[in-house]
C-alpha cells in the first residue's frame, strides 16, 4: 500500500525566537478551526475572536519552550511569546494531574504559504463560531458566515457553548438586523474602558469628548484624516498585515485610531484621571522605566515590542493582549485594539467607530498568494454584503479611494 504523503506545518511567533513543526498527513487537509468571539478571548488578544486548530506536533516541546503561560480559566493557559506577544497555543488540562494537557495552534501563528507539494489545497478551515453571545452586536461573525466562499459550507454559529447553546443557522443573523441600533446611532456613554483580559492594562477612552472636538474641527476643514467628516466616529479597519496577524494571534485584525490625548488612565478616587502621555516618544520612554526606578504604577503591564526600528506595538506582558500600534511618523496616533473596549454597544463599538465594511482589506497583500487568500476575499465579500443588509453607507475614506482608482483608470485609458 503506498504511504499517505505528509505535510510540514509552521507556527512561529512575529519576533521568530519561537518556532514549532508538526507533519500530518494531507488527507487532514484542511484543518479545523474554531473562533471564540467571547468577551475573554476578544480582551486576551485585542481582536474580535480568538481562532484555534488542534496542534498535531510535539506536545513535549511546547511543554517545555520558554513561552509565558496566562491563566486563561481553572482548565486552560495561553502560552504567548514574552518578547513580541503572539499567542501561539491554549494548552488544556483535560483530566486528573497525571494527564498530559492537550494544545490549539492559534491560526495567526501558521505560515501562510501553501505546505510544500500541496500547492492550491485550503490549510485551515474555520468551521464554527462560538460564544457570539457575549459580543452583544455579533462581533466579527456577521462577516465570517461563509469564510471560505460560497462553494464551502458556511461556519456554524452559537451564542455560547458548541453543541450545548442555541444555534443560528445559516443565512439568519444573529442579532437580527432590525434588532440593531440604527446605523446613525449616537455614543451610549463618552467614556469607554480599554482592558485586558488580566486588568493589567486598564485604561480610559474619552470617545465623547473626541467626537465633541472632531466636530469642532470639521466646521474649520482641520478634522483628523482618520475621523468621519459626518458622524466624526474614529476608522475601525480589517487589517491583513502579516505583522498584526502574527502579533495577535488572529488572521485578520482590527484597529481604530485615536489621538493619544483622548486616551486617559481612569480615575482613582478623588485623584483625578491623571496624565497619560499625549506623544509616542513620551508613551515609549514612561515605558521603559523600571519599576524599581519609579515607573508609573498605572502604566500596570504595558510593555511594547519594536516590530521594525520605528515601530512599538504595545501589549499586556502578563496575558498577551495587543493594546497599541504606534509608530513615530505619527507622534500624536495611535492605532487602537478594538477588542479592548468594553462598550455598552458590542464588541463592535459602532457608537465610537465608524467601519470600513466592504472594499479592500488593509495590506491584503500579505494575505495572497498563499492559504488565506481565499479568506481575505470571502471577508470582503460577506463584510459587503453585511454593509448592505446593515443599511450603511459606503465609508467615506472607501468612497474617496474607489473614486481615485477610477480617476486613475480613466486617465490610464486616455494615454
Amino acid at each position: 500500500m503506498m504511504e499517505a504523503k505528509t505535510v510540514e506545518i509552521t507556527a512561529q511567533c512575529l519576533c521568530k525566537d519561537h518556532a514549532f513543526t508538526a507533519r500530518i498527513p494531507s488527507t487532514l487537509l484542511p484543518l479545523r478551526a474554531s473562533c471564540c468571539h467571547c468577551d475573554s478571548c476578544r480582551h486576551n488578544t485585542g481582536a474580535l475572536y480568538s481562532s484555534d486548530t488542534p496542534w498535531s506536533g510535539s506536545a513535549a516541546a511546547v511543554r517545555e519552550s520558554s513561552l509565558r503561560r496566562y491563566k486563561f480559566s481553572e482548565r486552560v493557559n495561553v502560552l504567548f511569546c514574552g518578547r513580541c506577544s503572539s499567542p501561539m497555543f491554549f494548552e488544556e488540562k483535560n483530566g486528573g494531574e497525571e494527564e498530559p494537557p492537550t494544545y490549539g495552534v492559534f491560526t495567526g501563528v501558521l505560515r501562510g504559504e501553501y505546505p510544500d507539494g500541496v500547492d492550491g489545497v485550503l490549510l485551515v478551515r474555520i468551521v464554527e463560531h462560538m460564544f457570539v453571545g457575549d459580543t452583544l452586536d455579533g462581533g466579527a461573525s456577521c462577516w465570517l458566515r461563509r469564510p471560505h466562499g460560497d462553494d464551502a459550507p458556511p461556519a456554524k454559529i452559537w451564542l455560547g457553548k458548541r453543541g450545548s447553546s442555541d444555534e443560528v443557522d445559516y443565512p439568519n443573523l444573529w442579532p437580527a438586523v432590525a434588532d440593531l441600533p440604527a446605523p446613525d446611532a449616537k455614543l451610549a456613554q463618552d467614556e469607554i474602558p480599554i482592558r485586558c483580559v488580566c486588568g493589567g492594562v486598564d485604561l480610559v477612552l474619552k470617545a465623547g469628548e473626541a467626537q465633541r472636538e472632531h466636530a469642532s474641527a470639521q466646521e474649520v476643514d482641520r478634522g483628523p484624516p482618520v475621523v468621519d467628516p459626518t458622524s466624526h466616529k474614529s476608522l475601525g479597519t480589517f487589517d491583513g498585515c502579516n505583522s498584526c496577524r502574527l502579533s495577535s494571534g488572529v488572521d485578520m485584525f482590527h484597529w481604530s485610531f485615536y489621538l493619544l490625548k483622548y486616551i486617559s488612565f481612569p480615575p482613582k478616587g478623588g485623584d483625578g484621571k491623571g496624565d497619560f502621555p499625549n506623544h509616542t516618544a513620551e508613551l515609549r520612554a514612561a515605558v521603559d522605566v523600571e519599576e524599581e526606578k519609579g515607573r508609573d504604577p498605572r502604566l500596570g503591564t504595558l510593555t511594547y515590542y519594536s516590530s521594525s526600528p520605528d515601530v512599538q506595538r504595545y501589549f499586556c506582558s502578563r496575558c498577551s493582549a495587543c493594546v497599541f500600534y504606534a509608530v513615530d511618523e505619527r507622534p500624536y496616533l495611535v492605532d487602537l485594539s478594538i477588542g479592548l473596549l468594553w462598550s455598552p454597544d458590542g464588541a463592535r463599538a459602532e457608537g465610537a467607530i465608524s467601519w470600513s465594511w466592504g472594499g479592500k482589506t488593509s495590506h491584503r497583500q500579505d494575505m495572497l498568494g498563499g492559504w488565506r487568500e481565499g479568506l481575505v476575499q470571502a471577508i470582503e465579500k460577506d463584510a459587503e454584503e453585511w454593509r448592505i443588509e446593515r443599511g450603511y453607507h459606503i465609508n467615506w475614506r472607501r468612497a474617496a479611494r474607489e473614486q481615485a482608482e477610477r480617476e486613475a483608470a480613466e486617465k490610464g485609458e486616455t494615454k
